[in-house]
């Protein structure tokens, strides 16, 4: 009887591990064209529409070698995604303006164009769906 029971219990453990890892997938970043090797890249990626540019769902950041850097997020559950980055040469946290324009590098998923004004939902979102995504970001 406790054979059977351990026996039933493992196969349930199982099925819940097969199930957790095919809803979640993993999202790789390479950025390409970065003018300095200064600073980090500092990577977020967003879940909504309603948050875009202002919540992040999960960040990192990325160290910077010949002009290019790649950050990758784990277990990412299946859905609709964006991600936003910045260059942040200075080191300071912040992505610096003058006037409202950015002065530091910046760069969306999908390479989503920033035109008079931040890049668009829209243009930057994609689908994560259990398997490996992979965003090429030139800046």
């Amino acid at each position: 009887m406790q054979k059977a029971f351990l026996l039933c219990l493992l196969f349930l453990i199982n099925q819940f591990a097969s199930t957790q890892e095919k809803d979640t997938a993993t999202t790789e970043v390479e950025v390409l064209n970065i003018s300095s090797y200064k600073g980090l890249l500092v990577v977020g990626l967003y879940v909504a529409k309603s948050q875009w540019l202002k919540k992040i769902k999960m960040g990192t950041h990325g160290e910077i070698k010949n002009g290019e850097s790649k950050v990758v997020f784990e277990n990412v559950p299946d859905g609709t995604y964006a991600i936003s980055l910045c260059h942040d040469k200075d080191n300071d946290g912040k992505l610096d303006a003058l006037f409202g324009i950015p002065t530091e590098d910046t760069g969306a998923s999908n390479n989503a164009p920033a035109r008079f004004g931040p890049p668009k939902w829209e243009d930057a979102k994609f689908q994560v769906k259990g398997k490996t995504v992979k965003q090429i970001i030139k800046l």
